[in-house]
């Protein structure tokens, strides 16, 4: 007997699949993260993201000039300082790691936003996301005032949006605060609303020299076994007055992505972080998939559970298969 539906004749030639595809991924969707090391003329392989670099502040100008020829709409900075401290001073340093590339991206490529990661780990000596207090833990309050002067001085070198990412009761409203006392009152605020205690952030904390000289982060980040706080979490920000939301990592919290897509309206980020870039590069490197294929379905996915931007190492070459 016929069939009386036949979807297959919807999927017969690539022509028509296109004309029907649901989920598309645009160029203006990506966020290239970089990371900016002290010092001058350094382009260094990071072994743990094959393809990935620290670059320091004089590099990252004609990087920016070629990714916004790409199309690519901003980067995501994460700062690797020649010296840490207790008190994280380094991360608000007039002439900080971060804040040179920034001024050196606007002046090389103005068109190319500007996002800065707002956060202690690269800066403590500790390695941890906050001020230690006098039994060793991380105190949030004392590290609210830290993040607010980091934030100010990511302003003040020009970048455009500043993201929160250390997971501080309150961080938000107090760097909002403090960019609007300051005149900076059009910067927004991207948050990490949603951070999970991740084992997939392994390779960035090599390529970051950021992972903690003790204990762990699980005191501050979230229990990857929940998803209701997920929505606790994004409403305060949104709350104290964040322009935009983060879900960290991607593709193994696509529930959780969907779930705060339809909960709010804020422009919803995913960041396809770096054990997720790392698993599709090892695959790939022996043969076990087909990397261009993996890339434009994994980030199709994160954008079909509803995120607006994905923040992804793979933006150069997702561009150029885009284009």
């Amino acid at each position: 007997m016929f069939p009386e539906h036949r979807p297959r004749r919807l999927r017969r030639t690539e022509t028509i699949r296109r004309m029907v595809r649901e989920t598309h991924v645009r160029v203006d969707d990506l966020v290239y993260p970089l990371f900016v090391k002290e010092g001058s003329s350094i382009h260094e392989p990071i072994e743990s993201m094959p393809g990935q670099f620290r670059h320091s502040p004089d590099r990252v100008a004609p990087l920016a000039k070629q990714l916004s020829s790409l199309g690519i709409p901003a980067v995501l900075l994460f700062g690797i300082p020649g010296k840490k401290d207790a008190s994280a001073t380094s991360a608000h340093a007039r002439d900080g790691v971060v804040q040179q590339a920034v001024r050196r991206i606007k002046d090389a490529a103005p068109e190319l936003a500007v996002i800065t990661d707002v956060c202690l780990c690269e800066y403590t000596d500790h390695g941890h996301c906050g001020i230690l207090d006098d039994a060793g833990q991380v105190s949030n309050d004392d590290t609210l005032e830290v993040l607010a002067k980091t934030a100010l001085s990511h302003a003040k070198a020009g970048a455009d949006i500043v993201a929160p990412s250390d997971m501080m009761d309150g961080r938000v409203g107090i760097i909002r605060e403090e960019l609007d006392e300051n005149g900076f009152e059009h910067t927004a605020i991207l948050s990490y609303a949603v951070k999970y205690a991740s084992t997939f952030y392994g390779p960035f904390r090599e390529a970051a020299g950021s992972a903690p000289s003790f204990g762990d982060r699980r005191g501050y980040q979230m229990d990857p076994a929940n998803v209701r706080e997920a929505l606790r979490e994004a409403a305060h920000d949104v709350e104290e007055g964040a322009d935009m939301l983060m879900v960290k990592p991607a593709l193994p919290y696509l529930d959780v992505i969907r779930l705060i897509a339809d909960e709010f309206d804020e422009p919803l980020a995913a960041y396809q972080v770096s054990g997720e870039y790392a698993m599709i590069k090892a695959a790939c490197e022996r043969g076990w998939l087909f990397e261009d294929a993996c890339i434009l379905e994994s980030v199709t996915a994160i954008r079909r559970a509803g995120a607006d931007l994905i923040i992804t190492y793979f933006a150069p070459r997702l561009a150029e298969l885009l284009s």
